[in-house]
């Protein structure tokens, strides 16, 4: 079959071979040795889209490589209104030197072996299947990361856009082609930001078509072509991968919740990792701010998360700092960032088609109650009820700015925080509550307390964001 290496312009090269340096889409002037090519990936992306427009018509799915692939992938899919998966491959490391490739294994039984390095580095037969092995066992854990319980795009009879952030050898992008072949793709498209010209000559024999915007003679490595070439975070990988899945198709009838895993842009060069659960017919959403030392995976967080979503209320679960963060212990009570945090995410939200112009609730625990109150008298009427629960809402700064109706629940046995809660009540100016759960401490572990919590936040919520 005949196979064409398509230049930046998207002219076909007359010869399978290589034939010299190609003209950039922009036709801007010669870049200097060394130059930067693109700002970052998603600079990147929306210049490749701009070439692959014709495939528009082509009912196309965009797959990206994790995990640098798939941020260039995400423009491309939004640019062409297709769907968005990803092609999972695992590099197969030297014994001594994982980061020496020596092949790569991808889905669909998939293995690219480079026979000359492995006589070269003496393999045994054993210990090439261990490597295999624990290729295996990695390409299986990046399916449950980035796919969860989510299929596969279905491939059959359609165009297959495959995206890496770039080519320098070529062995991942290799076992990715073959993978969507054996997938059902009809085509597969190669495209990529920036390639040596040797490793997008020698693709040109797997794929359909080969299509880059760079390809330099003396690519040393991709990242000289990029100004940001930080490592793309698993927590963007996915947010990006739920984003795209929308494209794909309504969900079918009867369908539950929906989870979106997020990262979050809250200051410049900073993004919190979030998970975003999207009942059916939501009718509010909630957001959760955590207590100190703990994080949108908070067990008791999450529990009354799912009771949030079973009476219809949209929830989001976020990390209100990054892990870096997370471990300078003032910042754990630093209750003007965790607001900040809390308010940008909000305002992040309402930027979202699927839940921006639903009501907003906060619910926090401990110290990220007193963050909770203060985004709340921040943001005014944008947001409709407050839920705490063991908060120290005694940190909070301006309590009678709160306007939100406002739930305090506090356990019983968890009498120092009572106290300050009852205090706090008396400062709030908004229509409140303190509700007692008999016997609880301080983290509501007690048999049936988190049960009571839940109870008390849906019924709140239900009431306060109904008439807002």
């Amino acid at each position: 079959m005949w196979r064409s290496f398509h230049s930046a312009t998207g002219h076909a090269v007359a010869d399978k071979r290589w034939t010299g340096a190609l003209t950039a889409l922009e036709n801007p002037p010669p870049l200097a040795v060394g130059a930067v090519g693109f700002t970052d990936r998603h600079d990147a992306g929306r210049r490749l889209a701009a070439l692959l427009a014709r495939f528009g018509d082509a009912r196309p799915v965009v797959v990206g490589i994790p995990r640098g692939g798939v941020p260039v992938a995400a423009e491309v899919a939004r640019a062409l209104g297709a769907p968005l998966d990803v092609a999972l491959v695992r590099k197969i490391g030297a014994p001594q030197n994982r980061e020496y490739g020596i092949g790569a294994l991808a889905e669909e039984g998939v293995l690219v072996l480079n026979e000359r390095v492995v006589r070269a580095l003496g393999l045994s037969g054993g210990e090439l299947r261990t490597l295999v092995a624990r290729a295996e066992q990695e390409l299986e854990e990046s399916r449950v990361r980035y796919r969860g319980a989510r299929p596969p795009v279905e491939l059959a009879d359609r165009t297959a856009i495959l995206i890496d952030d770039g080519l320098a050898t070529g062995s991942s992008a290799r076992a990715a082609v073959r993978s969507l072949r054996r997938r059902g793709a009809a085509r597969v498209i190669l495209a990529v930001p920036v390639a040596a010209p040797a490793a997008a000559d020698s693709l040109s024999d797997e794929a359909d078509e080969v299509v880059c915007l760079r390809t330099p003679a003396d690519l040393w490595a991709v990242g000289q072509w990029y100004q940001d070439f930080r490592p793309t975070e698993d927590d963007e990988v996915t947010a990006l991968l739920d984003e795209g899945a929308a494209t794909a198709g309504p969900a079918p009838a009867g369908a539950g919740p929906h989870l979106h895993r997020l990262s979050m842009p809250v200051q410049p060069e900073v993004s919190l990792g979030g998970e975003l659960t999207v009942p059916p017919g939501a009718r509010g959403v909630v957001l959760f701010a955590h207590g100190s030392g703990s994080g949108r995976l908070s067990p008791r967080n999450r529990a009354v998360a799912g009771a949030l979503c079973d009476a219809g209320l949209a929830t989001l679960l976020f990390d209100l700092l990054t892990r870096p963060e997370a471990a300078e212990p003032g910042n754990v009570f630093d209750i003007s960032l965790l607001a900040s945090r809390l308010a940008a995410a909000s305002t992040w939200l309402r930027a979202r088609k699927d839940v921006g112009s639903l009501p907003l609730g906060y619910f926090g625990a401990s110290t990220g109650a007193a963050a909770a109150l203060d985004a709340a008298a921040e943001l005014g009427g944008d947001v409709g009820a407050v839920v705490s629960r063991g908060g120290r809402v005694d940190l909070a700064h301006d309590l009678g700015a709160v306007r939100a109706p406002t739930l305090l629940i506090v356990g019983g046995a968890d009498r120092q925080v009572l106290e300050l809660n009852r205090e706090a009540q008396r400062r709030l100016s908004c229509p409140s509550e303190l509700a007692i759960v008999p016997g609880a401490t301080h983290l509501f572990a007690e048999p049936g307390a988190i049960e009571q919590v839940s109870r008390l936040a849906a019924g709140w919520f239900e009431t306060h964001l109904r008439s807002v």
